[in-house]
């Protein structure tokens, strides 16, 4: 769930890697996914299909309108909660999440019940059935995207001074949230037919957090018991959902004892090793108790949170440390008398080659590993592009035919859904769009037309590995593939326009592939939830168009939110920490991700340091070797493959100096790994609930504390430090 690499969807299985961190989360990978089994499931086997690519046989049709204006709303609103969750993780560590299952419990927990109690007043209420429930969880997921750009290129944005502020550039920042998130809809809709039946068996495209939504829903609405379940599947979303929001806000009064345990402080005043324990503590290592990245941990899996402490270790508890001692990093005495010092200043004096913070030098290695990565993935994955263009043609030819047919696993030939989406449905709405993106571009942004139009190229073909990447693994590269846009486009500009130009194409290009592909991705992972519970794709599409209009105006105003309460998001003087005053809460790591690589594309001169340069060429290599491995022969080591480094994760943490997540997120997991073992049963019914309730907690969370601090309420001006290193 980052922005790095979120997965399409979050559930309790055994998940790894989160948006690309996450879904995704500039973030990592995740792992893999199965499905969610229902009490129903477990006694009837029959109940799952033998063949993964033929929808469920036992699901009852859809009785009435299912595009209905109660799940629109619940739709919307579950959407809105986890976009305002996802701002504040993403900015916080880079991870996102999706809304798909998050929608589809609450739908039911709340409509099922809703229309049985209207029925028995007498009332008419339309029957809540699985399909109007796929409604909801499509709405929400639409609703609940478009976050990850506000954690990573426009913040980047206003770093490089090439925005004014976000109050001023609000109108236009809706226009380019909006222009990308509908290309991606209406580009990708008439890709439902390429990855949902005609190469979905060739390549596996099992779409895991999409199956186990559509399983979700149809165990809920199947079984006896399921309006029960989803109740306590409710209540115990609820119960985390509140206790994580009321401990992020009240935390903030005294944040050195319910939130940030500074162990190596505390040694510190106690005299024993004093020096020593406050070394430490400069390196950012200390415990919080966050209960969006414990549950994020959850969901994940050990692997992708060891992978990240990995990272974490090296960057900040080994590789750091040796720089500073032979004089190839520098850090900066804090003005007060602990003895602490700051090594991870991005301003001015600190992010130059000769004479970097350890944060400046380790960016370096993390980024271009991350891109080596990318680009080793791309290579490994030819034959999609050969398969996905090759289906393209063939759509093309066939593009008359008003029905298609899917093999069963039997052979046989069977009828797709009738309510296709046709021609007329994207077509002119992509002319439109395209014409207006560039307008907006042009305009607002100055940006040329061929420029836009090179941007939504790429944009269009990373989207198809985005999908295949969703698809077949649970993850969507966000990240990785936007980096991919910008080294792309730093290449077709250099020379040729001003730096600021330069800088400005480079972002925005990268931030329309990260809109476009989230999107895309999304609307395929609710078309396959659809294919599986016969619902109409042309009503998923509808709710899909209605959902991105709402997360076109909600991300943008949550951004505002966050940067007026705090300004540091937006300045690499405050985001650093100079030692002058507290660090910011908001550590932004994808945004320094995104920066580094404009930076590095644009400049006439190399920003890296030289020793900095040579590291990153190893861990390319180092990378893109596991890369390798990992796609020629992870089959036949399936029995260490739980074991082996996930090195996007491991890069991600070169980029993000707070320690805290990476431990965090192994607390969440081993408690899970733990509770998986031991008690099975209320692991697949509860664990999702109360990961996902405390992730939606903190986040919202998070949104009142930006608000009390807006007013002049927050901790800093009526709350204790008691137990916290004094940075002032």
């Amino acid at each position: 769930m980052s922005d790095y690499a979120r997965p399409t969807g979050s559930q309790p299985i055994e998940m790894t890697d989160m948006r690309e961190v996450h879904r995704t989360g500039e973030n990592g990978t995740i792992q893999r996914a199965s499905s969610i089994a229902t009490d129903e499931d477990e006694e009837e086997n029959d109940g799952l299909p033998t063949d993964p690519f033929e929808p469920f046989g036992d699901v009852e049709p859809a009785t009435g309108s299912i595009l209905t204006f109660r799940a629109l709303i619940v739709g919307c609103l579950c959407g809105t909660l986890v976009n305002a969750s996802n701002l504040y993780l993403g900015l916080k560590a880079g991870w996102t999440d999706s809304a798909n299952i998050f929608g589809s419990i609450i739908g039911f927990a709340l409509l099922q019940p809703l229309t049985s109690h209207l029925s028995s007043l007498g009332y008419h209420s339309q029957h809540f059935g699985p399909q109007e429930n796929n409604i909801v969880q499509t709405a929400a997921t639409a609703a609940g995207g478009l976050s990850n750009v506000f954690v990573s290129a426009i913040p980047a944005l206003y770093q490089l001074g090439l925005l004014t502020t976000p109050s001023k550039d609000f109108a236009r920042l809706v226009a380019i949230t909006a222009a990308g998130g509908y290309f991606g809809l209406l580009s990708a809709a008439p890709l439902r037919k390429l990855f949902i039946f005609q190469v979905a068996r060739e390549l596996q495209l099992i779409f895991p957090s999409s199956s186990a939504t559509a399983i979700t829903i149809r165990g809920m609405h199947l079984a006896a018991s399921g309006a029960y379940e989803a109740r306590q599947k409710m209540r115990t979303l609820a119960y985390s959902f509140l206790f994580a929001m009321l401990l992020r806000v009240v935390s903030q009064y005294a944040i050195g004892i319910l939130w940030d345990w500074h162990i190596f402080t505390w040694i510190a005043s106690t005299g024993f090793m004093a020096d020593t324990a406050m070394a430490i503590e400069s390196w950012g290592w200390y415990i919080e108790w966050t209960p969006a990245f414990i549950g994020s941990g959850m969901l994940v899996g050990v692997n992708v949170a060891a992978s990240f402490v990995l990272g974490s270790i090296l960057a900040w508890g080994v590789i750091g440390p040796y720089l500073v001692s032979h004089g190839l990093a520098f850090g900066k005495e804090a003005t007060s008398p602990d003895g602490l010092v700051s090594y991870f200043s991005l301003s001015a004096e600190f992010a130059d080659a000769q004479h970097p913070s350890p944060q400046y030098w380790l960016l370096w290695p993390g980024v271009v590993c991350m891109i080596a990565a990318a680009f080793t993935e791309l290579f490994c994955q030819w034959r999609v592009i050969w398969i996905a263009t090759r289906g393209l043609w063939q759509a093309l030819k066939t593009r008359r035919q008003k029905e298609y047919t899917y093999t069963t696993i039997g052979g046989e030939k069977n009828l797709a859904n009738k309510d296709n989406i046709r021609l007329w449905m994207w077509l002119p709405g992509l002319v439109v769009i395209i014409a207006v993106t560039c307008f907006i571009t042009s305009v607002q942004f100055e940006m040329s037309v061929a420029e836009t139009l090179l941007a939504l190229t790429l944009a269009f073909l990373l989207s198809l590995l985005a999908i295949h990447a969703s698809g077949a693994t649970d993850t969507v590269p966000l990240s990785s593939l936007s980096k991919v846009t910008q080294v792309a486009l730093g290449v077709t500009t250099q020379g040729s326009a001003s730096i600021e130009s330069a800088q400005r194409l480079n972002l925005l290009g990268g931030a329309l592939t990260n809109i476009g592909a989230n999107q895309a991705c999304d609307l395929m992972g609710d078309f396959r939830v659809g294919f599986l519970l016969g619902t109409s794709p042309r009503l998923q599409y509808a709710a899909q168009m209605i959902g991105t209009l709402v997360a076109a105006l909600v991300a943008p105003t949550m951004f505002l939110i966050f940067a007026s309460a705090y300004p540091c998001i937006l300045s690499t003087e405050e985001t650093a920490g100079d030692g002058g005053g507290h660090r910011c809460e908001f550590p932004a790591p994808g945004v320094a991700a995104w920066r580094a690589i404009v930076l590095a594309v644009t400049r006439p001169e190399s920003p890296i340091p030289p020793s900095s340069w040579v590291f990153s060429i190893f861990m390319a290599v180092l990378a893109s070797a596991m890369v390798l491995v990992k796609n020629l022969c992870t089959r036949k080591w399936t029995s260490i493959q739980p074991y082996y480094p996930n090195m996007v994760i491991v890069a991600m943490a070169f980029t993000l100096p707070s320690t805290q997540y990476g431990t965090a997120m192994l607390i969440g997991a081993v408690v899970a790994s733990i509770w998986k073992k031991k008690r099975p049963d209320g692991f697949e019914k509860y664990a999702y609930a109360v990961a996902a309730g405390a992730m939606a907690g903190e986040g919202i969370g998070g949104v009142v504390n930006a608000i009390l601090s807006g007013i002049g309420l927050d901790g800093g001006s009526f709350g204790t430090t008691v137990g916290t290193p004094k940075l002032i």
